[in-house]
């Protein structure tokens, strides 16, 4: 009689190295975009707030933004991906490439797999590359959904990404689309509206006291990221960094 045997996470897919580092925006992107506004759209009311001209059109840009809902990339990506006029590089949980239609977009759509089942250093070094190539890279610098619609500890590969390549930060703030796809439903509820906030751009080196040793700087710039995105939000999702307001 055979032993049973476990069934095996999925291995991460390969990516070649020149198809992710491609910085224009595909047919297959240009659609996916527009699709993506016309179903937010006849969902809920979607509110976009800030300045999107200031985002550097060119050189190596980070976007930040916290994450509550599956309706946080839909709503960056369909704004954002036409008013910059760039390819948005995205790091996404290696399972999504698994899935039906969605694999095959984010094959194609310039997404970075990552194992969260411990430190990818090898989605690192591809992250740090499409900036060293003088593109977009979108991060959630939480690592995954928020249960509770508040900020959480963030991981500290964004801070380490930016302070390695000189990106410019654009903080981003995703209120209420919790409401709109909760976590663990399968589908959006329609109704209700959803805010994108986008902040003024920064370098963490240009905000970092003089001198400051590797170490340090990684945990100042971590935090500054996340008081950055957590001024964007709705206060009730601002969890530990609700004490920074005002």
């Amino acid at each position: 009689m055979t032993t049973p045997t476990r069934a095996r996470p999925s291995a991460k897919p390969a990516i070649a190295e020149d198809e992710l580092l491609e910085g224009g925006i595909s047919p297959l992107i240009r659609t996916v975009a527009f699709g993506a506004r016309l179903v937010s759209r006849s969902v809920t009311r979607v509110h976009v707030e800030g300045d999107l001209s200031a985002i550097p059109r060119e050189g190596p840009v980070i976007l930040a933004a916290n994450h509550i809902s599956n309706a946080d990339p839909v709503i960056v990506g369909a704004w954002l991906t036409p008013a910059l006029g760039r390819r948005i590089h995205w790091l996404g949980k290696k399972e999504m490439f698994d899935w039906p239609v969605v694999g095959w977009m984010a094959r194609n759509g310039g997404v970075v797999p990552v194992d969260r089942a411990g430190a990818d250093v090898e989605a690192f070094r591809m992250a740090a590359r499409v900036l060293e190539a003088g593109h977009v890279l979108m991060v959630f610098p939480e690592g995954t959904r928020s249960p509770t619609a508040e900020l959480q500890p963030p991981k500290d590969g964004l801070a380490m990404l930016a302070l390695r390549t000189g990106a410019t930060i654009v903080p981003v703030g995703v209120s209420n689309t919790d409401r709109v796809w909760p976590k663990g439903r399968k589908i959006p509820r329609l109704g209700g509206h959803a805010t994108m906030r986008i902040g003024e751009p920064f370098k963490v080196a240009d905000l970092l006291p003089p001198n400051t040793d590797r170490k340090s700087a990684k945990g100042l710039a971590t935090t500054l990221i996340m008081r950055r995105i957590a001024a964007l939000l709705d206060t009730r999702h601002r969890g530990p960094y609700a004490a920074d307001e005002g």
